[in-house]
Formats: C-alpha cells, structure tokens, sequence
C-alpha cells in the first residue's frame, strides 16, 4: 500500500559542511557579517513547502519551529523545548551550536558573538513586522546592523531547489462553512470601512482558503491555498497565486469579484494600493511594510482581518468536525483492538503508522493532518519524533507507546493522542501518567469567566506534576481549524498567551510528561469552548470535548484519582461508548465495550 507519510530520513548532510561555507562565502561578497535562516516561509506557515525549507536544507534539522543565525566564525540553531533532543541528532555539532530558544534571545546571542558590531542580513519576505521590530530593538547600542537583502543568500546556493508548488485547489462546500465566501468577504469588508480602512493585506495562507472557501494541495497535511490576497473596502479580493491552480469550476465559485494575478505582481499591486492598508505586524512580511512606506501609501496596523472569524466557528463547522471525530474514533478504535490482540513483538512503529493509515481511509480521511508520531520507549521522549527507516524501533511489552495523530476528513481536522501500556504498566510510569491525565481532566472539567486567556487555563494541565517536581516544555493546547491546518492560531492554551478564549474556538487540551532516553506521555483530546451554568448576571465558558476514544486504564493509578475525576472519566467513556460502537461491530465493539466500562469494575466476557 503507497501511505500518506514518508518514511524516508532526512536527506544526508555530508555536503552540508560544504553549504555551510558556501553560504558564509555569500556573506563576505554582500558584506555581511552574518545571516539569518528562519524556518518560516513568506506566508508565515508552520509548515513549508520544500522549495522553502531553507533552514532543513542548510542544517539538517526537521522540526517544525526554530531558525539558524550564521556567523563567519559560528552558527546556531535556536530551537525551544519541543526539539532539543531532536536538533542534536539531526545537525551536525561541529558546525552548529543548538541554542535554547526563547531563554537565549536572538539579539542577545548577537550581542556576545559581535562584541564590537557588524553587519546581520536577514530576507525581509521570511521575517514579520514584529519579528524584525524586537531584534532592532535587542540590537539598540549594540552598533549591530539588521540588513534586508534583495535575494535570499541561501536560495543562491540552492542549485536544485524545488519549483514552487502548483498544487490544485477545490471548493469548500458552503453547507460545511456555514456561510458563503460572499458573505464573509462583505462582513471582513465591512470591518474594514467601520475601521477606516481602504484594504487589508491577507499572508495566511488558512485565513484566505477560509475567506474564500476553498482548499488546496500545496502543502503537505494541511488543505491551503498558498497565496496572498488582497482584500478590499468594497469586498473585491485580489489573490495572487499561479493560475494552474484553479480549474473552472473553482473560477466560477470565486466569481466576478475575486480575480487571480500571478505572484510575482504583488509588489507592484502594494505600491498601487491607496491606503489605509490593514497589515498584521504578527503575521504580515516585513517587506510588504517597507513596499507600502516607500510609496507613500499609510499602514494601519491590525490584526489578520480573517484570523479570528475564522477560529470562532460557525454551526455548521462544528457540526462537521463532530462528525469527522466520530469517524476518526472509529479508525483509532479499529486500531487500537489490532494492536492488542498482536505479539507487540512482531511490530515496529512504522506497521503501527502503516496500519493507522489504513483504518483512517476506510474512515473516509482524505489525508493525514500531520505525519503521525509513534514514539516506542525512549523515542517518545522526543516531543515531535517522526519514525522513519532509520529510526524504526521494534514495540515490546515492557515499553509504553505515544500515539500522537490525526485526520483530514472533508468536514474537518482530527488530533488526538493515547499513551499505550502493551504489557503489564510499569510502575515508574503510572504516576506521571496518572498526573497527565489528571491535568486534561482538569481542563476538560474547568469553568472559567468571559475574558480569561489561554494562560490562565495553562497551570490547571501542569498542577499535579508540579507537585511531583515534574514539568513539561511544550503549550498545553494549540488551536485547530475546521477542515483546514491542525496548528491554527491565534488561540492557545499556553503561559504567553493573552487572547482571551470564545465560544466556538476549538484547541487541543494535551499535556505530557518526558523523561529523555526512557520514554514519553502525552494525552491529547480536542475542545471546543462553549457556554457554562452561571448565576444570574455572570457569564461562564467552559470545554466540550471532541475527541473520542478511550484512555489506557492500564496505565491509571486509581488511587490518585478523586471521585470528581473518576466521575468525569467514567462519563466521557460512556459517552465514547454510545457514540462509537452503534458504528463498530466484532471484535472492535467488544474491545470498546471492554474499555469503557466503569473504572474498578471487572472485566467480564462480552
């Protein structure tokens, strides 16, 4: 069977010592001291296209955030707690310094490695506003210069870079939306005049495929359109992206007010934009500033006009993506019961993708929301792991397994991770799991005010490993499109997140627990936030969970649970069970049956 993910290692670094000092040739011709490789591509995806993935290329490493800064005589690969472990497998160290990102700030680093100044190139398309703002700022005194560069140093030693992508894009039907690409362009529209905007530039490749209800193919995972767009006071939109993608059909759906212009006019289109223009300094490139400043034309800051609307969903999305968890419950059920009638022995973590792919198809899944981590004993302490020919490790029964994947059905986007005990549980194991699920608990249990942000929530997750002396370095919750990218911002449950939570948003409630070289827990369900009982005169929001599939009671120390919390899980179980097995029949039903039954009840034969 040909899957969805690759299995393929990253590609062989022995020539990238001899990029490394290609690039720095590059950097003694344009008179620079140094140079700046972001993992961002112009649109600011988390994820890129391989004509774009600069950073993996020069380096060696994969993961999915994080930036190099080159210097003559040294280089760093600033990376967060998520890939620690990760970077130093796959750069090599003696060309490379792995720089605990964002404890050792960028300018910071800058300022101890050009005591005496110099001069710092950065590409002003793969750099935003609030990005270039900060490290000026770090650099003030320092006689360090920021220098935007017309032509990116790196793509000038890239001899066989990938052509961009010219994947096709498809409608979105509208009774998914829930509201017509009409009628959100004329309420963006309208947001604008009442803000005293002429236009707003679009960079978000998800916000546009949501304002225009589209999909597409260019990048892997995620159904976007790359693009960007211009829309206007009057709701007209012009979206620069490559005409192959649209096929008539799609033409027709757009309609007369939408009109497609080849990429590369986007410069000309800004200098012809009357202002003001709406750019997002969080999102938007810092060349389209410095475009829109050189011709005069006046710059509004704001935020993506299309970024919140889009992460409140309507109805319909709701609707739709409760739909597409029932179906994925089933693929992961499916899977689940395979897995524990076979001698874990005989598996390796690739048969476990293999065979998840298999059953997320039959599930109607027209891809996978990201490359699935399979993570057996101590490649599951590598947060974002992603197996591969190299990597593949053989399942044993005194080994736990993190199982972090998702689905992109037509009407919506699944991420869900279990923790799997294949064996008896090990005793070192039970207590942080069973702290990790107390965390979820908490979330998926808690009540909270109009106004309270992701930061707030955050603490609730970690509070039972805290008192254990334990921690972990990730957000304990993304946000998560309908039908569209799993990582969606702005919306997170995280220590520096200030945005304050609304009904519809939907995030992931996933809090872990690693221990480097042993193992890794995760456990991840997604939420949807949504009003709570309150009295009279205060409103309250609390969490529906999406997810549905059960958690390994292996694994739990009930002694630790309260009655609250063993109350809380006993009721989702049910409802996992009500759910899922009118949907199910064999040997998966009698599974699910099996684990969903109340916590300290017996089993009994089904």
């Amino acid at each position: 069977m040909t899957g969805w993910q690759s299995f393929e290692a990253p590609a062989a670094g022995q020539d990238r010592g001899a990029r490394l000092a290609a690039l720095r040739t590059r950097m003694a011709d344009a008179g620079l001291d140094g140079f700046i490789i972001p993992r961002a591509d112009a649109h600011q995806g988390e994820y890129v296209a391989p004509s774009d993935a600069r950073l993996a290329w020069l380096t060696g490493f994969t993961g999915s955030a994080g930036f190099a800064i080159v210097l003559t005589g040294r280089a760093g690969v600033f990376i967060d707690g998520r890939y620690r472990v990760q970077v130093r497998a796959e750069v090599n160290l003696a060309d490379y310094t792995p720089v605990n990102w964002p404890e050792t700030k960028p300018a910071d680093w800058l300022r101890n490695s050009l005591p005496d100044g110099g001069r710092v190139g950065f590409d002003p398309w793969l750099h935003t506003r609030a990005e270039i703002g900060a490290l000026e700022k770090g650099l003030n005194g320092s006689g360090i210069g920021l220098i935007a560069v017309d032509h990116n140093l790196v793509d000038a030693i890239w001899p066989d870079r990938p052509a961009p992508p010219v994947g096709a894009a498809r409608i979105h039907d509208e009774r998914l939306a829930g509201e017509s690409a009409a009628d959100r362009r004329s309420r963006l529209a309208e947001t604008l005049r009442s803000d005293g905007q002429a236009a707003a530039l679009l960079t978000l490749p998800d916000s546009i495929s949501w304002l225009l209800n589209i999909r597409g193919s260019d990048i892997p995972r995620n159904p976007v359109v790359q693009a960007f767009a211009v829309l206007s006071d009057d709701g007209s939109v012009a979206l620069f992206a490559d005409a192959a993608k649209f096929d008539a059909a799609t033409r027709a759906h757009l309609g007369n007010q939408v009109s497609i212009l080849p990429p590369d006019a986007l410069g000309a289109a800004l200098r012809d934009l009357p202002g003001p223009v709406r750019l997002d300094p969080q999102t938007a490139p810092e060349a389209a500033f410095r475009i829109l400043t050189e011709a005069g034309s006046e710059i509004a800051e704001g935020r993506d006009p299309a970024i919140l609307p889009k992460a409140r969903k309507t109805a319909a999305e709701l609707s739709g993506m409760a739909s597409a968890h029932r179906r994925d419950g089933v693929a992961v059920v499916r899977l689940l019961t395979w897995l524990d009638a076979q001698d874990p022995a005989s598996l390796t973590e690739i048969d476990v993708v293999r065979r998840l792919e298999s059953e997320r198809r039959a599930a109607g899944a027209i891809d996978i929301s990201f490359d699935t981590i399979c993570g057996a004993g101590p490649n599951g302490a590598i947060i974002h792991y992603r197996v591969t020919e190299a990597t593949n490790r053989s399942l044993t029964k005194d080994q736990i397994v993190l199982l972090d994947s998702g689905g992109q059905y037509p009407d919506g986007t699944t991420d869900i991770t279990r923790t799997l005990s294949l064996g008896a549980a090990p005793d070192a194991i039970r207590a942080p799991y069973t702290a990790v699920l107390r965390g979820l608990i908490a979330i998926s249990r808690a009540r909270f005010p109009k106004g309270v942000a992701g930061a707030h929530i955050d603490a609730l997750a970690r509070q039972f490993l805290w008192v254990m002396g334990l921690d972990y370095d990730h957000g304990t919750g993304h946000g998560v499109g309908a039908a569209l990218c799993v990582h969606e911002g702005p919306v997170r449950i995280s220590r520096i997140s200030d945005l304050p939570l609304e009904p519809g948003m939907i995030l992931s409630n996933e809090p872990g627990y690693y221990r480097e070289g042993e193992f890794g827990i995760r456990l991840e369900n997604l939420i949807v936030v949504t009003p709570a009982k309150a009295e009279p005169g205060r409103d309250m929001l609390g969490f529906d969970t999406l997810t549905l599939c059960p958690f390994d009671r292996r694994l739990i120390d009930m002694g630790t649970l309260s009655r609250e919390e063993t109350d809380w899980l006993n009721a989702y179980h049910a409802r996992v069970r009500d759910e899922l097995s009118p949907l199910l029949d064999g040997a998966a039903r009698d599974w699910l049956i099996r684990e969903t039954r109340p916590l300290g009840q017996r089993a009994s034969s089904v």
